[in-house]
């Protein structure tokens, strides 16, 4: 693996990394939001794509999207080990808010050998959650992750436990942060109006996104 991920730039990494978080959310990667992802124009990423399909890493199928191959999971898990760990760093060693790490963390993680990799998890004490509640996988390629939902597929009033916020964009993890909505807090939905959700956070009232929503996953309380 490691002679591979020398080969690829930071760029297809952040591509492999943002095509394995979207196959994990809805089983493929599509065009579109790919570059939402990515914040990048969708005509831009036709090259790149094509970059990794040569090297074996994903399978293009127009107007379908891209998923990743045996290969391109192994090399993401890599990726987003090191990602991580690194926000881990950020907020833990170096007490980052944990809204604001996730860009942070995307510069760093390409300089984590994984000789430092394996310090760094032995001087955090091995978490296995980032600061958003999304697994980190293993040396291995393992992960163990929590039974969760999205939160719009939760019943009016039925309180539940945040396990993790799956857009970590910092524009994303501020605006819900300010609400009091992060990792291990109850929350539950007041009311589902068609522009927008109200939920209760700590005992207050708050209103945000469908797409806000769709990022917040939950486990069921008791």
């Amino acid at each position: 693996m490691k002679a591979l991920t020398l080969e690829l730039s930071h760029e297809a990494e952040e591509y492999i990394e943002a095509i394995y978080k979207l196959q994990k959310r809805s089983g493929v990667a599509r065009t579109k939001e790919l570059a939402e992802e990515l914040n990048v124009v969708p005509g831009s990423i036709t090259n790149t794509i094509a970059h990794l399909e040569r090297h074996g890493l994903v399978e293009h199928t127009p107007y379908r999207g891209v998923r990743l191959t045996a290969e391109g999971e192994r090399l993401a898990l890599n990726i987003v080990r090191r990602h991580r760990l690194a926000e881990r760093l950020l907020t833990d060693i170096l007490e980052a808010d944990w809204s604001e790490v996730h860009e942070s963390a995307c510069r760093l993680e390409h300089a984590l050998t994984e000789d430092v990799l394996v310090l760094l998890e032995r001087r955090l004490g091995y978490p296995k959650f980032c600061p958003h509640g999304n697994p980190i996988p293993t040396e291995s390629g393992e992960v163990n992750d929590v039974e969760c939902y999205p939160l719009t597929s939760m019943a009016i009033n039925q309180t539940c436990i945040i396990a993790k916020i799956v857009d970590e964009k910092r524009k994303v993890l501020m605006a819900l942060a300010v609400k009091g909505i992060k990792p291990n807090v109850p929350v539950h939905i007041v009311k589902m109006r068609q522009k927008d959700i109200v939920v209760c956070v700590g005992g207050k009232e708050q209103t945000i996104s469908h797409k806000e929503a769709e990022s917040i996953w939950v486990k069921p309380q008791g």
